[in-house]
């Protein structure tokens, strides 16, 4: 007899594995019309939960109902391209979005000293103190 869990699980986990396949991480290669080629690279993360239980009813007799859920999420990122152009190759990362605070103040600093540095050179006539 099979298990209703053991069913499940299978279901789901074919289902992962379609959407895992190499494409998913590594892109199709773009070709543009000077002969550079593009390839797409991504992280893959996938999580997959899934439980159920069986159980008597005062309804179901010497049969047991079941009862259950199984679920799966993707997440692709995209982390990279792969330029190919003449012979050569080179990696070009996608810079991650600041996620905190603090990264997001530390992205600010540059733009903020360059304006303050404006500012002083337009204050000082381009003067500065020695």
């Amino acid at each position: 007899m099979t298990n209703p869990i053991s069913e499940m699980m299978e279901s789901s986990m074919e289902k992962i594995r379609a959407m895992a396949d190499s494409n998913t991480v590594i892109g199709q290669p773009i070709t543009t019309e000077d002969g550079t080629t593009v390839i797409p690279i991504s992280r893959v993360k996938f999580s997959f939960a899934g439980g159920g239980s069986e159980f008597t009813t005062k309804y179901s007799g010497e049969t047991r109902p079941y009862g259950g859920g199984a679920g799966a999420v993707a997440d692709i990122t995209p982390i990279a391209f792969l330029i190919s152009k003449d012979g050569s190759c080179r990696v070009l990362p996608i810079p991650m979005p600041a996620s905190t605070s603090v990264d997001r103040v530390i992205e600010q600093v540059p733009d903020a000293v360059d304006k303050i540095w404006t500012f002083v050179q337009e204050k000082t006539g381009g003067k500065t103190k020695d």
